[in-house]
């Protein structure tokens, strides 16, 4: 009865023209190894393997070099304007896959979401064998498209593959300002796959593909899986303390004053308040 349980899903896979494993995961879904809460395991540098700053060694062109030392001279004088979450504005992709706080990966037969605690990002990876759409809005995660695969033989999925587009900007890859092009043509490609010696360890092998870059540049994010799972929620509307008046950035403290976040800098330009008084 198992056997032929499985020829029906693999008879509709041939039928569809689905791989072998689209077709297990489309039948195993609900069992996938792959479900679960995951938390972040390395660094949240882009890439974990290298110091912050300078020393990630990002493959930039000499433009967008330039944009990342003066995101961190900033960043240094206590400024963040060039990263977009201060705004409450999601970090998108690829990004999003640090995973400041824990994410959620929830496969289904034709789509694994992939949801991030953090401003409470959600990825559709499309999984059931649909071409690139013709015209699509674009959106901090991107559309992204994936494609399960049987690498060790066993007859069940275990890795799998996926391209996202049509992210929407501004974004950077990390919170010191590492830029992606303003056209927001970048392509991202990921590789999934549980560790071999310990499937408590998901991998993410990231390459990011983008013209402020001077080649394909590939990082690799660990997560562990929780046992004991607790979800925090983070509302970024009720605990951002960052505040962005003309071309400053300040702090606002706990108390609700406004403070600066560096030495010497100028209060906020306060005549509109008073024109606006007459």
């Amino acid at each position: 009865m198992h056997v032929r349980g499985r020829a029906v899903p693999m008879a509709l896979a041939a039928a569809l023209g689905l791989s072998a494993a689209q077709a297990l995961a489309r039948d195993e879904n609900r069992s996938s190894p792959f479900n679960g809460q995951w938390i972040r395991s390395v660094a949240a540098q882009w890439d974990p393997s290298k110091p912050r700053g300078l020393k990630q060694e990002a493959p930039l062109t000499p433009e967008y070099q330039a944009i990342y030392e003066a995101n961190l001279a900033e960043q240094e004088s206590g400024g963040q304007r060039f990263n977009p979450q201060i705004k409450c504005i999601p970090a998108g992709m690829p990004r999003m896959m640090i995973a400041y706080e824990p994410m959620e990966v929830i496969v289904t037969g034709d789509v694994t979401y992939v949801w991030t605690e953090q401003m409470s990002e959600l990825r559709r990876i499309y999984t059931d064998g649909r071409p690139w759409p013709a015209t699509t809005p674009p959106r901090y995660a991107g559309y992204s498209i994936g494609t399960w695969l049987d690498e060790d033989g066993n007859g069940r999925p275990d890795v799998l593959v996926v391209e996202t587009r049509n992210m929407k900007g501004p974004r950077t890859l990390d919170s010191n300002g590492i830029p992606l092009a303003s056209d927001n043509k970048a392509i991202v490609r990921e590789r999934l796959f549980l560790d071999r010696a310990n499937p408590d360890i998901l991998h993410d092998e990231v390459t990011t593909i983008d013209s402020a870059l001077t080649r394909p540049w590939t990082v690799r994010r660990s997560y562990k899986r929780s046992h004991h799972v607790v979800w925090p929620q983070n509302l970024c509307s009720e605990d951002n303390h960052h505040a962005e008046i003309g071309k400053e950035s300040y702090f606002v403290s706990d108390e609700g004053y406004l403070m600066p976040t560096r030495k010497d800098q100028p209060p906020p330009d306060l005549r509109l308040f008073g024109a606006a008084a007459k």
